[in-house]
Formats: structure tokens, sequence, C-alpha cells
């Protein structure tokens, strides 16, 4: 007993300074990355009332005010999130994302009146406790001491082959099925974003890294990668925002936030799994921790999924209620709905087939009419 107490405490050393530092970093990027999706959408909609919308193909929201204070404070969020890639491994600070989705969700539903199922909550809440696993169990940092060995680890075979499926398969979805699915498949615009963001990811987590052992006193902007590490978040972060933007003008938001975090996340981890070999100082326990935690997340997402068009208060069989794409634009939403069902029944031109029955099954009687009849005829004379 005494030895397997001494393998737990030795399996679970608590959190490093660099690792408290990079989640303190991570939990305040989710508070501002989780309200901007709010006020970013409240400037798409307002832009999209005068304009061509985003998710059309237009521009109009760079002249919206909302929107770019939406922007801002994601900038600040993103901001925060790239100092914490620098202090702590990609598989702790990713998971943290969790919290923007209760944010965004919680927000979404207050400001944007966009429903959210009571299994919707559920979901979050298991997104959530999944996050929780993974960072109880991730690895410590690495320790680099040049941008030099992170260029090594960003060109070995394994991770050069995951960065051209990544290109490839986001190439693929921009040519081929964006055009046809992507006003009513949300997993493609999401897809665009989580494939070139786990790219990013690693390229920021370089560049941070950099940039500390910068101002620590070991100048790293005079090596080549440096920038060239640079280049390609810039390109990876345009990417992404013009696709959530399109997915976020499309969507609802309280379905755009939880997908994207999943699909953000878990091929992040991915990639920083085989660029930094996080799983190589873990245990078997931890690594199946993780693994579980990755279970608890999809199955939250997938409640998510399921529940976005359910209302509170249904049946399961007369439940779903597929609200159009822009239902928060129409107020009157709800007052509509009932009377155009009923003038599609008016108007249908096949008559309600009743089973035919004979009047002595049905129980009626033609004799107990006829009295009735006579009394009326009798009144109106």
């Amino acid at each position: 007993m005494a030895g397997s107490g001494g393998s737990w405490r030795d399996a679970y050393k608590g959190m490093s300074s660099d690792n408290i530092k990079g989640l303190v970093l991570a939990l305040s990027s989710s508070l501002f990355i989780g309200a901007s999706f709010i006020v970013k959408k409240k400037g798409l909609k307002k832009a999209g009332a005068s304009g061509l919308r985003a998710g059309s193909g237009g521009y109009s929201y760079l002249m919206e005010p909302l929107w770019w204070i939406g922007m801002i404070t994601m900038i600040f969020g993103e901001i925060a999130n790239f100092a914490a890639y620098a202090f702590a491994p990609a598989i702790l600070v990713t998971p943290l994302g969790a919290l923007s989705i209760i944010i965004s969700a919680a927000l979404a539903h207050i400001i944007l009146r966009e429903k959210l199922h009571t299994f919707g909550i559920l979901g979050c809440v298991l997104c959530v406790v999944g996050s929780i696993t993974i960072v109880l169990h991730a690895p410590q940092e690495r320790e680099i001491d040049s941008v030099i060995e992170v260029w090594n680890l960003a060109t070995e075979p394994a991770f050069l082959f995951y960065a051209a499926l990544v290109v490839g398969a986001a190439i693929v979805l921009v040519v081929q099925f964006i055009p046809q699915y992507g006003q009513t498949h949300v997993m493609v615009y999401i897809g665009v974003c989580s494939l070139v963001g786990s790219l990013s990811v690693m390229s920021v987590k370089a560049l941070g890294i950099a940039l500390k052992l910068t101002f620590s006193g070991t100048n790293q902007l005079v090596y080549p990668q440096t920038w060239v590490f640079t280049l390609i978040v810039l390109t990876c972060v345009i990417t992404q925002m013009n696709y959530l933007n399109k997915a976020l003008d499309t969507f609802n938001t309280a379905v755009v936030s939880p997908i994207y975090y999943v699909m953000f996340t878990t091929l992040t981890i991915l990639a920083s799994i085989i660029m930094f070999k996080d799983w190589d100082r873990q245990t078997g326990t931890q690594i199946v921790t993780e693994m579980c935690g990755f279970v608890t997340i999809l199955s939250g997402t997938f409640l998510l999924h399921k529940t976005k068009d359910m209302v509170d208060g249904s049946s399961s069989g007369s439940l779903l209620l597929r609200l159009p794409k822009h239902s928060e634009e129409s107020n009157g939403f709800e007052q509509e709905g009932i009377p155009l069902r009923r003038q599609g029944s008016a108007k249908s031109p096949r008559p309600l087939r009743h089973p035919k029955h004979t009047p002595e099954e049905e129980g009626f009687d033609p004799e107990a009419v006829v009295p009735l009849r006579r009394q009326e005829t009798c009144r109106s004379s």
C-alpha cells in the first residue's frame, strides 16, 4: 500500500509555476472570447439588416462598430491565450475553452434570446467536466531553450505529414464543400476553422516561446524561423476569423461555440501530441484518463447538437421545431407558426379520410335526430 501511495504521488506532483501562469491566462482568455461571440453576433445581425450578410459572402460587418468591439474583445482573449501557450502545454490550455462555451451559451440565451434546451445545459456541463479531467492530468511543460528546437520539432516527418493532411483537407472543404453545403451544414465552416486552428496554435506556441526567451534575455528575433512562425500565425488567424464569422452569421451561436470548441480542441491536442510528444512524458493511467475526458466532451457536444432545435415543455414525439437560420430576427415566430400551419391544412387538396363505420358501430341512432329536427322546425314556424 505504501508503495502504491508513493507511485500515486509521483504521478500527480501538482502543477508547476509555469503551468499555473498558463492556467490563469487561459481562464481569462475564455472569459473574453466567450463574451466576444455574443457581441460579434449582435454586430453581424445589425450589419446584415442593412447590407449583404457575412453568411452570403458580404463584408458589411466591417463597417459596424459593434462588430469591432466584439473583435477587440476577442483580440484581448487571444492575447491572453497566446501568452498561456508560452507557459503551459497545449493539452492543458486548449480544453479550458469550455468556459467560453458556458459564457457564450448563457449570454446568447439572455441577450440574443436563443433557446437552449435543458439537455443542452447538461451538454455544457459534460464539456466542462471532460475539460477539467484533461487539465488535471495534463503533462508538465517541456523545457525549450531556443526557437531552433521548436523548428526541429515542427520539421520532423510525423508533423510534416499531419500539416500536409490539414492543409489538403482545408482546401477540399473550401473549394468543394462550402459552395454546396456551407449554408446548411455547420460542420463545413467549423471544420476549416478547426483544421487551420490546430496549425495556428502550434505556431502561436512557437512564437510565444520565442518571445518569452527574448524577454528573459535570450534574443530569438535574430532567427528567421521566428518570422516564419509569425507569418504562419497571421495566415491561419485571418483564415479562421473569416470562416468563423460565416459560421456565426449562419447558425445558432449556442451550437457553433461548442462544436467549434470540440473540433478545435481535439485537433490542437492531436497536433501537440505529434509535434511536442506530450504523451512521452506521461503514464498510461494519465493518458487513459485524458481519453475519458475527450469522450465526456464529445458526449456533451452530441447533446448540444441534438437538442439545438428542441424547446422545453414538449414531448419527445412532437418536440422538434426546426428554427429558421435567422429566426431570432423574427420576433413573432411563435405567434406566426400556428396560423401558418392552419392555413396549410385548410389549403390541402386532400380531405381527411376517416375510417368507415356503420351508424350502429358508432353508437349513432338516426331516429333520435328526427325529434330534434321537428322541434327546430316548429320553433322557426
